[in-house]
């Protein structure tokens, strides 16, 4: 198994192109993306639509819009190919995905707590990326990033924990509506556990 974020990057591209077609995109995006828990009947809706368990995976491959694929994808691109090349492909794969399902089970978790009557999908690629940068925090923790906003260089290490506050802060507070601030969390979290159980079996990070 090799270059796995090459076909995550394509098999997401390619998803997104069929959201493109129409009819069929809104069905996509009904079917599969992540619903809340229960059964829910719009008025332009023919059919129920609410929680599937196949939900948890496929609604990480849908996206809202050029610019929420964009930025996901390069995101993926840039830290998952060193990532991928640091701990192995078949580790890789488990640890994107365990970072997708850790997303989608946090974000369940907060809409089940959240009073608002409307339900409302979460889909995106989100939670397996920032599962992705946690993971290239820990095994190169002195490396210099520089993120595209703000365009200014830091350390991995200080760039995951800014968002983690940024994160957990905009979650809390509710700030930055229509994004899935939790399940960002939930995919650094599955990350993290997976990094932990594999720490003595991963290379030692370089040195600062």
């Amino acid at each position: 198994m090799k270059n796995v974020v090459r076909s995550l990057i394509i098999a997401n591209v390619a998803v997104f192109a069929l959201q493109q077609v129409p009819g069929l995109g809104n069905w996509l995006e009904l079917k599969f993306s992540l619903w809340p828990v229960g059964s829910y009947r719009f008025s332009d809706v023919p059919f129920p639509v609410g929680f599937e368990p196949w939900q948890l995976v496929t609604s990480a491959f849908l996206h809202g819009g050029v610019a929420h694929i964009a930025f996901n994808m390069f995101g993926l691109w840039s830290f998952g190919r060193v990532v991928e090349q640091a701990i192995g492909s078949v580790r890789f794969t488990s640890l994107y995905f365990a970072s997708v399902l850790t997303s989608g089970l946090l974000q369940l978790l907060v809409v089940s707590m959240s009073s608002s009557p409307i339900p409302a999908q979460t889909y995106g690629a989100s939670g397996g990326v920032f599962g992705v940068l946690l993971a290239f925090g820990m095994l190169f923790p002195h490396a210099r990033v520089m993120l595209i906003f703000p365009p200014i260089p830091m350390k991995a290490w200080f760039m995951v924990i800014a968002f983690t506050v940024i994160e957990l802060v905009s979650g809390v507070t509710g700030t930055m509506q229509g994004v899935a601030h939790f399940a960002h969390l939930g995919g650094m979290l599955g990350a993290l556990i997976l990094m932990l159980i594999w720490r003595r079996r991963l290379p030692p990070p370089p040195p600062a």
